[in-house]
Formats: structure tokens, sequence, C-alpha cells
């Protein structure tokens, strides 16, 4: 036996051992991460009348069960009534708190949450009061963190939603708000049909701009939407890219041949943003134990682990990082490696990136590595 599968046998981590791991979230959509009694009481706040239950745990439930469809257009529904207790200022001040203190309580020293303002519109608020509102919320969320002796940085990301046609207005609020706590610039929503193409407009815009963002590409849909979203569109990361598999054979022997696409993707080193719950929910990929992530770990992908939706998804980062764990075997070593590959790709000043990394990332592992050993 292998020095190395005997260094990872030595120790199975614990989802409690984890939750003290300094921790960095690039993925996860700020309507997709209420907590259930929330939901409820602002649904009761402004009358909404559509959850299908107001008990806080039979709507974790339900949630969990409605996501778990097999298909994004499905799984995407469920936001209707995520987003329709999201429409007053007060609202969305309560649940970006609410985000920043959950993110904090898991461990999570650095995290880019992304909505879309355009979503928020219904109750009479308009573009700029949304982003003002929930970087409040984030900011409330962080002190509060702060209170409790949690240290969480909260980035943002403006998200356009692909079947629509504001991407560069959207994208000229990002720019707008970008030294007030706006990151970067995302689109989102069902791949089929709505290619990132559509959007050129907003992503030459940003590149002008120096600014930076991310595309959904490569869950529902294949190859294709990652070159687009590389080539034509030059995304600084790929929201998901789990179907960059699709361009990788692996014979019997357990070689792996890279397509052109495939090492373009590595050789550049582009961020994936992994969701690996999600993507069982969704069908891009069968079981966690499946996961491209395994092999694309393997091939030094610059793989990142993330959340996506942890209300749908019934999940944490931390509870993320243990289901890996316990599927391919991995260590303090690989989570750390994960949490710097996200650290590396976050939409932050290179010198800020580094002192996260040195300052709270490395010694965090070490001091645990050492105390599990």
């Amino acid at each position: 036996m292998s020095s190395g599968i005997l260094r990872r046998m030595s120790h199975q981590l614990t989802l409690d051992q984890i939750r003290r791991a300094p921790k960095v979230l690039l993925h996860d959509h700020l309507d997709g991460g209420l907590r259930p009694a929330t939901i409820v009481e602002l649904a009761d706040a402004v009358g909404y009348q559509g959850l299908p239950t107001k008990d806080p745990d039979e709507l974790a439930v339900w949630f969990a069960e409605a996501a778990h469809s097999g298909s994004l257009e499905r799984y995407l529904e469920t936001f209707g009534h995520t987003v329709a207790v999201m429409q007053t200022r007060d609202a969305l001040v309560r649940v970006a708190a609410e985000c920043a203190e959950d993110l904090a309580a898991d461990g999570i020293v650095y995290a880019e949450v992304r909505y879309a303002p355009e979503q928020h519109l219904e109750g009479g608020l308009d573009l700029d009061e949304v982003i003002l509102a929930v970087q409040e919320g984030f900011r409330l969320g962080e002190e509060r963190a702060a209170a409790q002796g949690r240290s969480i940085r909260m980035g943002t990301l403006l998200t356009a939603m692909r079947h629509a046609a504001r991407s560069r207005e959207i994208a000229e609020l990002a720019v707008r708000y970008r030294d007030h706590g706006v990151a970067g610039f995302d689109i989102a929503g069902a791949e089929a049909g709505h290619p990132p193409t559509r959007h050129l407009d907003a992503f030459e815009y940003l590149r002008r701009e120096n600014a930076h963002f991310t595309i959904h590409a490569g869950e529902a849909f294949g190859l294709p939407s990652i070159w687009e979203a590389l080539q034509w569109c030059g995304a600084d990361r790929l929201g998901h890219g789990v179907r960059i598999v699709d361009d990788i054979e692996t014979d019997t022997e357990g070689v792996s041949r890279l397509g052109r696409l495939a090492n373009y993707v590595r050789d550049k080193r582009v961020p994936l943003e992994m969701c690996p719950t999600s993507n069982v929910q969704t069908g891009a990929a069968a079981s966690i134990e499946k996961h491209p992530i395994g092999l694309l770990r393997q091939l030094r992908f610059r793989v990142t682990v993330n959340t996506d939706n942890r209300l749908q998804s019934a999940t944490t980062l931390s509870e993320e990082f243990a289901k890996l764990a316990d599927a391919f075997g991995y260590d303090w070593d690989d989570l750390q490696w994960f949490t710097v590959n996200a650290m590396k790709s976050a939409f932050l000043p290179f010198d800020e990136r580094l002192a996260l990394i040195n300052g709270q990332i490395k010694p965090g592992f070490a001091r645990l590595k050492w105390a599990t050993e």
C-alpha cells in the first residue's frame, strides 16, 4: 500500500473538525440560502400565500425534495418562493445579514455571494436601492459575526439573468459599485437556449472596464457552453464547469487523455466553481462518488468547492467538504488545496488574497492538522 493511501486512511475527518477550518466560498446564491424560518416570517409580513407549508422544518424538507429532481429547470423553479419574499429593503437587509452570519458560523473567512438585482423590483425598489440594501445587510452580518469572534469578508457578484435583456445594465452597476463591496459580475439561469454569447455587449464592456466576471457554464449544457464562455466572452471563472470532463478520456488503466479544450482550461488555470451536491440534484453528476471533481482534482485542474444553494441542497460548505472527504479519502492537505485554489481565484486584489492565504488559511489548516494527527 502506498504512503499516500496510508496518509489518507490515517485519520477520518469529521464535520465538526471541518467546520473549524478557514474556508473560502466563491459560488453561493443569496436567494438560495435563506433560513426556512425567515422565509415563513417574511411571507407573513408581505402577505405572500404561495408557500407549500408554513412549518419551517417541513419547508426545509420541501425545498430539498423539490430541488432533487435531476432537472436544472425544475431546480430553478424553487426560487420563485425565495425571490417572492425578497422584495423590500428590510427583507433584503435581513436575508443578506443572516447569510453572512451563517457563512461565518460555518468557518468561512471569505465569500462571494451572488444575486440578480433585476429580480427584486416588484416591491417598488429600483436597482440601486436593491444593491445598497444587500450591501448594508452584508456589512451588518460581518459586524454580528465579528461580535461572536468570527471573521468573514463578504464580496458581492451582481448577476444578470441569461434569458432576459438587462445584462449590460447590470454590468454597469457592477462597475459602479466595485469600490463598495461588489466584486464582479455573473450571468445565471437555464443554459439551454440561452448561450452566453447573447450577452457579448455586457462582457465587452466589463473587459474594457477591467472588471471581473464569471459565467454559469458547463452545468446543464456541455462543452460548447464552456468554449463560448471562455473564448467568445472571456470569463475569468466558470460557474460549475463540470462538463469539461466530457473532453477527457480515461482508459481501463486509469490513464487520462485531455482534449484541446480541457488542456486549455487546465493550462490557463481557469477556476472551476464546482458544487457537488447541487450537481447531483440537477443531474450534472450521477453521485458524489462519481462526481468529476475526483478526476479533475487528480489531474490538478483549478478546482474549487462551493455550495451553490444552501437551502435547496440542504448543505453547507463544511458538509460539501465532508462528503468529498468521505467519497475520495481527502485529508487536510486536500481541503487546504481546494481552499487555496478558491482564494487564488477570488475577485480580490492580489495582495489581499495573499494576506488571507498566509495570514488565516494556511495557519488555520496547520493548527487543525497538528491537532488531529
